[in-house]
């Protein structure tokens, strides 16, 4: 089976999700910050996907400090995101509705649920993208279960040291034929 999947410096889509303020597109970073960080999450059902996202919170001001805006988003409903909530400790903004033509785009892999009681729609397994001022991936982590994520302390620690302009990184994997059968 052949599956589309984003490569690190791929532009990426416009990702236009509902919030509590309304619809956002979050390729776009807010306010002083001139990278994105997405984070694509399972739903509320997932325990794991909770402890990750309220893990992320300890690092938010940390990332903002390097220029990096931090938003979250599943395919769960409003109300689904709204009972989350109530597990959830986080500043940074979660959205919700995330389509499965949306999730295609993004390249990351869709499972459906295992029984009514886990939730009522197909979702993403985990997804983390960090897009440059240019609108280009410089990160993509993409899982096909919740198991598999970044560990946020190395990965913060990493954006760091790549947004030091004394490093001068390059997005990495970018190589021609990398990604190539």
């Amino acid at each position: 089976m052949t599956t589309f999947k984003l490569q690190a410096g791929d532009r990426f889509p416009g990702l236009e999700v509902s919030g509590d303020d309304g619809v956002r597109d979050l390729s776009k970073p807010l306010g002083t910050s001139d990278w994105m960080m997405v984070v694509v999450y399972r739903g509320r059902h997932c325990p794991m996907c909770t402890r990750y996202l309220n893990r992320l919170e300890g690092f938010v001001a940390e990332l903002a400090e390097v220029g990096v805006d931090v938003a979250a988003v599943s395919a769960d409903s409003r109300a689904q995101l709204a009972r989350h909530r109530e597990k959830l400790d986080v500043t940074f903004p979660l959205f919700h509705g995330l389509s499965v033509a949306q999730m295609k785009e993004l390249g990351l892999y869709i499972s459906d649920p295992r029984s009514p009681q886990e939730t009522d729609h197909p979702f993403s397994e985990p997804g983390l993208f960090v897009i440059n001022e240019h609108g280009t991936l410089q990160v993509v982590d993409i899982s096909n279960n919740p198991f598999v994520r970044p560990a946020l302390a190395t990965l913060v620690s990493g954006l760091r040291w790549i947004r030091d302009p004394q490093n001068d990184y390059p997005i990495r994997g970018t190589h021609p034929y990398a990604n190539q059968r």
